[in-house]
Parts: C-alpha cells; structure tokens; sequence
C-alpha cells in the first residue's frame, strides 16, 4: 500500500497557524504536505492532491504586495478549504468581495449552522452554537456567485461559505487551533469525507513503508547515526536498525550536558536490550573547555552545535566504510530551517538539526523521520517497542543544560542542575504531574543569594523550576503545579544538592516569554 497516494496539499499564506493545520490533517490518519503559497500550478499538478487547504495569513487580501497564489488551483476540480485569508481569496476569485469589518473579533466566539446542505458542518454542532476561535479584521461583505453562507457568528455574519456542488468550502474561524474545541471533526469530514481520503497514514504503515524505502536505499551499505538520546534520533536509530540490523552503528557523543544518569540509560537501551552497535565518547572536558566565559546564548549554541560536529567526525572516520549518515531530521526542522516557507519567519534562536554535516563528510543522507511530525515520532516509538520513558519525556534542548545554565558554564552548574532537575521530574513522576504538564526543567541562574542553614549564614545558587501546558508549543501557559508539589521540590532540593539555598518558580507564558529561558 501506498502511504503517499492520498494526500492533502496545505498552501501557507504566513499564518503562524499553519503547522496546526497540517497536523491536524495528519490526526486523521492522511497524508499532508506544507508548501508556498505561490507554489506553481505544474508542481500542484504533479503534487496530485485529493484536496486543498489555503492558511491563514496576517495581511489583508487587499493590501498592496498580498500574499498571492495561481488562481488555476481553484480550477483543478478537488475540494478547497480556505480559513480565514484562504477564505477571502477564494471568494474574491470567484467574485465576491472582501472589505475591513465594522467590528474586529479576535477570541472565543459563539458559531451557528445557518445552512445545512452541505457536509462540512458533520458532526461538529453538537448544540445550537458551538464555541470557535476567531482572529480576523475583514470580513467577506459580498458573497461570490453560486455560494451560501454556512454559519455565522453575532460579529461575523457571513463566518462559513460553501459552494457544495463545486466542492468549495471557506471559514472565517480558526479549526485547527485548540481554542476551537471540535475543530478537528471539522478538518477530518473535509479530509475523509468531501475529500474522500480513506486514512492510510498510520504509525504501522509508516513504519512498514519506511523500513521497505531505507533497504531499498541503502542496500548492503553500512550506516552511521549520531545518537543524542533524544525522542527524535532515539526513535530514527531503532527504525532504521529494524529495516538493516547490524548495518546501523550509532555513536553517542556524552557532552557532559546532559541529564543525570542519561548517558548509561542510552547505552542500556540501545546497546544492551536492542542489540544496536553504539560508539560512546566521553567529550565533557572538551566541550566544557570550548564554553569557558562564553555567557551568550547563541554563541553557547553556536560552539556545542560545532564541536559535536567535530568530535563526530573523529569518530565516524574511523568507520570507514560507512557510505550513508543518518539524522533524526523532522517536519518541523525542514519547515523552520525553511523559514516558515514564506521567508517571513524571525529567526529567535538558531536550530541544532539539519544542515553542515553531510556536505563535510561526503556520505549520503538518511532521514527516515523527515516526513513527521514530534506526535507522529512519539507514536512511531511505541509501536517499534521502545520504553515509554523515553518516547513521551519531555522535549530536551540540542544544547543541553549550555542552554539551561544562564550566564557562564562550569561543571560545578552543571552537576548542581543535574541533581536538581532529577528530583523535579521525580517528584512529577511520584505526583502524577508529569503526564500533565508539556514540558518542565530546571534552569541554574548567574545569581547568588543570601540564606540561612541550620545557625549558620549561606550565600548561594538559585534554582528557577518551569513548568507549561502546551498542546503545540507554538503558545503556553504555565502550569499551576500545587503548592505542596512545589513546597516538597523546593525542600529536597535545597536539602539534597549542595550549594544551592532558593528555589524559584517560572510563571511566565509563551508569549511574551519563550519556553526556554534561553
């Protein structure tokens, strides 16, 4: 079976939902891809897709320079979903018109069926109205020949257009933003039913067709991976040793900024209970070394990402006939090093993925993973058997602890953080908090701060705690862990690890704060 024979083609106007979109798609169990929105009509041709999504966007179709796209796509004869600025090119192109609303509407907003002839609508009212998320400035203030409108909202009257008989559908409202609680039905009826896909992206059959696509490519040739312990390279690495088994040979750099214990818990579960050929080399001195004084982020970044490189390559040379290099390259990584597709995207901190490595060293390129997203990789994980633990821990900087250590790194920081960050997540593990929140970590802060043990005055670190709740990581809140938790962290902590007397709690969100504090 062909997991790429329905697919569903995504143009991106420069909204910063549009990843939502995809994934949403992809929840339901068909194939999508993200591309500009002016993408040309031989390569939608060619692309072949069962239907066609146009994003949102933060310009108004009627500003000079508007994002603009090949108008034949309308033409093509597969249904069309456009939200919000998707919707107002659509209705302008078939001659309806498109005008700044009388009354802005950003938020929560109430939405009612106003014409039920068409299928969009399946299955999402479950009441009279159903809550939506909106965020537009125009409206469409005339409608194109052959349309109705579908819903409407006490702001918006004309919030959902279809034309049924042509297969065209617009929405003003956001459905693949979680604020828009059934959002998802309404994306799985466009993709499965008015599209007629029939859902043969599962994790099985992924995983099926990638093991069949890398034998075929790598042949008897031999395979090298670097493995960071990581979800990403953790779940490329028992992938592609299930399609070429001992062909596969790992090498684990320890940076000395990783998490306590992580090092042996790779080993253990690659080397010792899967049988994976991993080269481990201790480069803590190295990369401490590199970081002396260094105190800006990017910088920090900039040194780790390269001496890794480095040090990879020393290893890696001594496998000589290795001809291809594996990544645990994903979408987002292509999207983001892309720039968003549109070139618009702000750069705010450099990624640690994709790029620099395969031109050095002349081998050829294996990205198994390149195709999916991070709850796609996760659920890849399980079914190829790896421990839970590992699959569903929470997202793990490319920098390490570099990035977690505010200001200048030693190893004294580091072993503080280690120990530090080990009691937070177990004390959310033994609470049951783990599973509840999206991320959490430990950050060592460049302050000091007066305290008092026992009868004696100490002056010390200080140990921020964060924790969010986040369904796309693209906004967060942060977690109202309970007092008690938070009370019995800050009390081991400052009993257990030496050298540190106060402990903090994060309660910024994202935005205007980033998740990482750097």
């Amino acid at each position: 079976m062909d997991i790429h024979s329905e697919k569903i083609l995504i143009l991106d106007f420069g909204s910063q939902y549009t990843q939502l979109i995809a994934r949403r798609v992809r929840e339901a169990h068909v194939y999508c891809e993200l591309h500009p929105h002016d993408m040309d009509i031989a390569e939608i041709r060619a692309f072949a897709p069962k239907g066609i999504i146009l994003s949102g966007g933060p310009c108004s179709v009627y500003d000079p320079g508007a994002p603009s796209f090949d108008e034949r796509l309308l033409e093509l004869g597969v249904p069309v979903l456009g939200i919000c600025y998707g919707m107002h090119v659509m209705a302008r192109h078939f001659g309806g018109e498109v005008s700044a609303a009388g009354k802005r509407e950003f938020g929560h907003a109430e939405l009612e069926q106003t014409d039920s002839t068409g299928s969009l609508f399946d299955g999402f009212f479950v009441e009279a109205k159903s809550p939506v998320w909106m965020s537009h400035g125009d409206h469409v203030s005339k409608l194109p020949p052959g349309f109705t409108v579908a819903a409407a909202t006490a702001n918006a009257p004309v919030a959902a257009i279809q034309d049924p008989a042509r297969q065209l559908y617009g929405v003003q409202f956001h459905p693949e933003v979680n604020h828009t609680p059934r959002g998802e039905i309404l994306i799985d009826t466009f993709v499965r039913k008015i599209c007629g896909c029939h859902g043969h992206w599962t994790p099985g059959q992924i995983i099926e067709d990638a093991v069949a696509r890398i034998r075929e490519m790598v042949g008897t040739d031999q395979v090298i991976l670097g493995l960071s312990g990581g979800v990403d390279s953790s779940v490329a690495a028992a992938l592609i040793h299930r399609a070429i088994g001992e062909q596969l040979t790992c090498v684990f750099v320890d940076t000395g900024l990783l998490r306590l214990g992580e090092g042996d818990q790779v080993m253990a579960t690659f080397a010792e209970n899967m049988g994976v050929k991993v080269l481990r080399v201790d480069a803590e001195e190295r990369f401490l070394s590199a970081l002396v004084d260094v105190e800006d982020p990017e910088q920090k970044r900039k040194i780790i990402g390269n001496l890794f490189i480095t040090i990879f390559e020393e290893a890696a040379g001594k496998l000589e006939d290795a001809r291809w290099l594996a990544q645990g390259t994903i979408y987002p990584d292509v999207i983001e090093s892309a720039g968003g597709k549109t070139g618009k995207a702000q750069n705010i901190k450099s990624h640690h993925n994709v790029g620099g490595l395969p031109e050095k060293m002349k081998l050829a390129l294996l990205e198994p993973l390149r195709e999916l997203f991070k709850d796609e990789v996760r659920a890849l994980g399980d079914e190829l058997g790896l421990p839970r633990q590992m699959v569903w821990r929470h997202p793990f900087p490319g920098p390490g602890l570099g990035v977690r250590i505010l200001g200048k790194i030693k190893k004294e920081y580091a072993d503080i953080l280690r120990q530090a960050d080990a009691i937070y997540i177990e004390e959310l593990f033994q609470s049951g908090w783990y599973d509840k929140v999206s991320q959490a970590f430990a950050v060592f802060l460049p302050v000091r701060s007066v305290g008092v043990m026992g009868d004696g005055r100490t002056y010390e670190n200080v140990v921020a705690l964060r924790a969010v709740e986040t369904k796309d990581f693209m906004t967060a809140s942060w977690a109202p862990l309970p007092y008690d938790l938070l009370a019995r962290i800050s009390t081991r902590i400052i009993n257990e690890v030496r050298g540190v007397n106060r402990v903090v709690y994060d309660i910024s969100s994202k935005p205007p704060s980033t998740i990482e504090w750097e």
